[in-house]
């Protein structure tokens, strides 16, 4: 018990000669110098003679103006220093900066201007930042801010939380003009996104414009944080306010930096669908929902790698993090991120369309989807088959649904004892039949006798529909079938079945069977007329 009584006694001791070291370390270090700076700046241990030291160049008031006014530009900022993470080592070196300098910028995303370095054995602010001060102090602090602490009377200064009374109506009024701004910005980019959109398609689109409206919200909300982040410094508000203000005001603005990349990623697959309907490929219509995962993806990744760097979290080591683990990943899937790789080249080679007949290895049928990891192949038994991107992108496909016509060939049996003009007439009338289909080329067809078979006379039958669907040439051999068929009847000309013909040169009383063709000529040159 003794040993805490004599613990807590000595504590402030220790943390008072901690203080003393950082600020008695003759600027030894960058964690000293800014501690010097920023400690002796403080309303319990104000100093400015004492701050002016870190200020490298000039002495006198003209430092300590220049001390004073970097230690505003943090706390209009709302820039809260962590003394833990600023290195007490005198030959730190910023490794990275591309000179690789004995240097340290305190806030290297927000205010880059702004630096310590070693000059000689002790640190200072660098003599580039001494010259930007102004600048920076006028950015923050606009013209009006010192106007407006002239005409603030005794009573303003009230405080209530630790905010004066005067603070607290500029909220106010800042909330009020924000209110007021937003229906007049809303007006404004709502009628450029109009101009910007007809100058890009030429037209007025019912789904785009309701896509533009839903993007001009955020972007006018991008306007008023904007005007927030002007106005705001100019309140004054204790610096730990201003830290949670700006930190909530910039994680609004990432959110909806998010909203609008989102909302524009809308518009562009609004304006890819419209191209993707004139075009006569199904691909690009598949294309539409793939291309909205991948961007809506993007986006909300590189978001969320922003919000965290507003917490602190360096953006390399979230890159670093996302690399290694990214690559960990692929590591643990190769075969999905083959697959992907394998939906890319589809898309990009277009081997085939939404609705082409297909060839693939063992699988034929009609594609009916073309997923991330996946083909879908309707069979034309109805069943389903799902063939990853990665062989797909790997075999040999034929496409069946990019020939220009549908190759049909097959050779039609008659009878042995067929008479020659029938055999002529027969060739005659096909070839006529042909000529007069609807769902057949006909300039481009053969019609011949081109052999003799086991038990048949061959006669070649080789056409070409003009129709590509699968359907439609089926009901296309179907109608030429029957016509066909119709006509050898009416013809006299009969199809052979397999059959084998024994000659017995004695059998009393029994004789083969004949077959009467009628060879008319002029009954024949009719028929054959009437074909076509």
């Amino acid at each position: 018990m003794k040993k805490l009584n004599a613990l807590f006694i000595l504590l402030p001791f220790f943390l008072l000669a901690q203080n003393q070291v950082l600020s008695d370390t003759k600027l030894g270090s960058p964690r000293a110098t800014i501690f010097t700076h920023l400690n002796n700046l403080n309303s319990d241990s104000y100093n400015p003679k004492m701050a002016a030291k870190t200020i490298y160049g000039i002495k006198g008031k003209e430092a300590e103006e220049v001390a004073i006014k970097i230690k505003k530009i943090f706390d209009g900022r709302g820039l809260k220093v962590d003394f833990d993470k600023i290195p007490s080592t005198n030959n730190y070196i910023d490794t990275l900066s591309n000179k690789g300098k004995h240097q340290y910028v305190l806030f290297p995303f927000q205010l880059s201007e702004i630096y310590v370095e070693k000059i000689g054995d002790k640190w200072y602010y660098s003599p580039e930042s001494i010259e930007m001060v102004n600048d920076l102090y006028k950015k923050v602090y606009p013209w009006h801010t010192d106007k407006l602490q002239q005409i603030i009377p005794e009573i303003g200064h009230y405080k209530f939380l630790n905010i004066e009374l005067w603070q607290s109506v500029g909220i106010f009024a800042l909330l009020l003009l924000c209110w007021l701004l937003f229906y007049f910005f809303n007006w404004i980019v709502y009628h450029l996104l109009r101009r910007v959109q007809y100058w890009i398609i030429h037209r007025r689109n019912d789904q785009i414009n309701s896509s533009l409206k839903k993007l001009a919200r955020p972007i006018v909300f991008l306007l008023l944080s904007a005007v927030i982040k002007l106005l705001l410094p100019s309140l004054f508000l204790p610096l730990d306010v201003n830290n949670v203000l700006f930190l909530g005001l910039n994680i609004m603005i990432t959110v909806f930096w998010i909203y609008v990349f989102l909302k524009l990623v809308k518009v562009f697959i609004s304006i890819y669908s419209e191209y993707a309907e004139s075009t006569e490929s199904k691909l690009d219509d598949q294309l539409i929902p793939v291309l909205n995962n991948l961007l809506s993806g993007i986006v909300i990744f590189l978001g969320f790698l922003k919000l965290l760097t507003l917490f602190g979290v360096q953006p390399v080591t979230v890159i670093a993090g996302a690399s290694i683990g990214g690559l960990a990943l692929a590591l643990a899937s190769q075969d999905t991120v083959k697959n992907l790789i394998g939906t890319l080249m589809i898309f990009l080679d277009k081997p085939f369309h939404i609705g082409d007949w297909i060839e693939a290895g063992t699988v034929i049928g009609t594609v009916e989807k073309v997923g991330f990891r996946s083909t879908r192949v309707r069979a034309a038994d109805t069943s389903i088959y799902q063939i990853p991107n990665s062989s797909l992108a790997e075999m040999v496909v034929n496409n069946k649904g990019l020939r220009s016509f549908r190759r049909y060939q097959t050779n039609l049996g008659i009878r042995y004892d067929t008479p020659p003009e029938l055999i002529d007439a027969f060739v005659k009338g096909i070839r006529n039949i042909i000529a007069r289909h609807d769902g057949t080329r006909n300039d481009a067809y053969n019609v011949e006798f081109v052999g003799f078979g086991d038990s048949q006379l061959l006669i070649l039958l080789n056409v070409y529909f003009v129709n590509l669907d699968w359907n439609k040439e089926q009901e296309d051999r179907h109608t030429l079938h029957m016509e066909i068929l119709k006509f050898s009847k009416q013809l006299g000309v009969n199809f052979a079945f397999p059959s084998t013909t024994m000659h017995i040169e004695n059998f009393p009383e029994k004789s083969g069977i004949k077959m009467n063709y009628d060879t008319d000529q002029n009954r024949i040159q009719q028929i054959i007329d009437a074909s076509k």
